[in-house]
């Protein structure tokens, strides 16, 4: 007796879907939108950085020129505090040596050429 074999078949409906992918939810924004976020920051902060660098530029430059322009007040001043230190020298000269008869207020070195003194002693 030979048994015909039966075949297997599905169930009435058929079977269910075999889940092999991961269903989830989109959640944030899509990839072009992130892109073009970071795009934009980017090109937002190298303009900062931009405008930035011409600012700080800028600002070199005028403090250049104001130190440029306030160089001869400054030399005045100290040839006004240099002229007023060896008149004040000159004259604690003349009141240490009035009892020598031959002294006389002559420059030191043989020049009619003006030398600054290197060095003030205080009184």
């Amino acid at each position: 007796m030979s048994a015909v074999p039966q075949q297997e078949l599905p169930r009435p409906g058929g079977f269910p879907e075999i889940r092999y992918k991961r269903y989830l939810p989109k959640i944030g924004p899509s990839g072009f939108a992130l892109f073009t976020g970071i795009t934009l920051m980017c090109t937002v902060g190298l303009y900062r950085v931009g405008q930035g660098t011409l600012e700080r530029r800028e600002l070199e430059r005028e403090k250049v020129w104001s130190r440029l322009h306030l160089i001869p007040m400054l030399q005045a001043e100290v040839d006004r505090d240099t002229y007023r230190r060896e008149v004040a020298a000159k004259a604690r000269d003349a009141e240490t040596m009035k009892d020598v008869a031959d002294w006389k207020d002559e420059p030191v070195y043989n020049s009619k050429r003006y030398n600054a003194k290197t060095f003030m002693t205080t009184p």
